[in-house]
Parts: C-alpha cells; sequence; structure tokens
C-alpha cells in the first residue's frame, strides 16, 4: 500500500487543499506528514484542522516547536509569524477547539521509525535530519561541499530516511550524491537498491523552495520513491499573507517564484 508523505505546509490552505485532493485522486488512503505544519502563512488553524483528520500521523517540526514554546534563531519574518501564529490559536473562542488544537501541537513526535510496505526495511521519519530531528539543514550541495556531514548523518540511518525543512525536493544518497527530481527521470520515481542508503526531501506543500511555485509531495512504495507537482491558487494564499499586517509581505511574494 503506497503512502504519500507531505511536509512543510507553513499555513497555507489553498496548497494543501490542492495536494490533498490530488492525493486522493491516485486512490492513496494513507498520508503522512512531516511537519511544520505552522508558520509563514495565513490559515494556521485551518491547516491544523485538515491535518489532523487527513494524516495518519504528523511530526514536530521548527516552526511547530516555535509557535507552541519559543521561536529561538528565527530570522524577524519567521519570528514575527510565529508570534502571529500563536495569537490565532490564542484567539479562538471556543475552549474546547483551543485546547484541541493545542494538544495536536504538544503530541507532535520529533522522530518515527516504520516498516517500508511489503518489506522488512526500516524507514526513519524526521523533519529535519536524522542527526537534529528538528533544525538541521542538508541542503543539495551538501553532497559537494560538506560530505563529512552528510557520512555523519547517514551513519543515523539504516537504509531509508524522510525528511523536510529545505523545501527542496530530491533523494540523497550514501554516495555522497543529491538527485532532484529532474535529474531522477520522466517517471520522477527514484527505484531503491539493495546496497544503498538514501535520505528522501519530500519538498514543500505550502512553500516550495526550488524555483517551481507548485506544491510538493512524495508517494513512498515497496521499491520506490515517487515526486509529485501539484498547482494552487498561490494569489489566493499571497493575497492574505499581504493582508495581515504581522506577515512580511515578501513572505507572499515567494510564493510566485518558489524561493
Amino acid at each position: 500500500m503506497p503512502t504519500a508523505v507531505i511536509s512543510d505546509i507553513h499555513g497555507n490552505a489553498e496548497a494543501l487543499r490542492s495536494v490533498l485532493d490530488d492525493i486522493r485522486s491516485k486512490g492513496i488512503d494513507r498520508i503522512i506528514n512531516l511537519g511544520d505544519v505552522v508558520g509563514y502563512g495565513p490559515d494556521p488553524l485551518k491547516v491544523v484542522d485538515m491535518v489532523a483528520e487527513a494524516c495518519a500521523w504528523t511530526l514536530m517540526g521548527n516552526h511547530d516547536f516555535g509557535v507552541l514554546y519559543e521561536p529561538t534563531n528565527f530570522n524577524p519574518a519567521a519570528e514575527s509569524s510565529a508570534y502571529w501564529t500563536r495569537a490565532q490559536f490564542d484567539a479562538e473562542q471556543d475552549e474546547a477547539l483551543r485546547a484541541k488544537r493545542y494538544d495536536f501541537l504538544g503530541r507532535l513526535r520529533v522522530r518515527v521509525v516504520e516498516t517500508l510496505p511489503e518489506t522488512d526495511i526500516p524507514v526513519l521519519a524526521v523533519h529535519a535530519s536524522p542527526r537534529r530531528p528538528i533544525n538541521e539543514y542538508i541542503f543539495p550541495d551538501d553532497a559537494t561541499d560538506a560530505p563529512d556531514k552528510l557520512e555523519a548523518i547517514f551513519e543515523r540511518v539504516e537504509r531509508i530516511a524522510l525528511v523536510g525543512h529545505t523545501h527542496v525536493p530530491g533523494v540523497f544518497t550514501d554516495e555522497p550524491d543529491f538527485y532532484p527530481p529532474a535529474e531522477i527521470g520522466d517517471s520522477g520515481a527514484y527505484k531503491f537498491m539493495d546496497d544503498e542508503k538514501v535520505i528522501i526531501n519530500v519538498g514543500s506543500v505550502g512553500q516550495p523552495r526550488d524555483q517551481d511555485p507548485r506544491a510538493s509531495y512524495a508517494v513512498l512504495h515497496s521499491d520506490r520513491v515517487e515526486f509529485h507537482r501539484v498547482e494552487y491558487d498561490v494569489k489566493s494564499t499571497a493575497d492574505k499573507i499581504k493582508a495581515i499586517p504581522e506577515l512580511h509581505d515578501w513572505l507572499g511574494d515567494r510564493l510566485y517564484e518558489g524561493r
């Protein structure tokens, strides 16, 4: 049974709705989420409710952590967004619903290990990296510029790991190397090999940063991972962001360019 893997929604309800529709159109019933449900985007409450209903489980991202606890080491736009997002949680008049949403954030795990469907291969899922699950970035350039870093990270991967955080989809191998979806082939699928470890970045639903504004997600099969892109109403999200003084206009502008 295939599993859809989403990540980094960042309060973008328009993108999430389009991705969920695309997943359902493929007949996929199981969805897991690698974190950063909120932060940056204009619809945090709606997105939390949608994720809680649609996903089998969700991990803690650094922005989820920042809203629940404190946005340490955030840039000004991210910090302002975190405080505004928290204010939206607090402003909910329905006490039970407010408590339910906070409980959802508070119960998010930082790592999950599952078995690849129809195999005995373990799959480690984290938001950021196997070494620092909430806030370590694994950049595509690390394959050439920081091989020692990748070697240390791969020591914590038995066979397959799933990550988000950078908002750039692709597959890291323990060669080390990085393969963006465009280099994988027309099918957009990367086949697993018995003698290889891989770290799969599924990209971002709500704020892609690979110069492609379409929402990104992946589908995990027993022998491969497939990458998918979905168009959504970028203008609607960008306009909502720009209508909120606490959210920087740049957070809306960047959506048009996927950066």
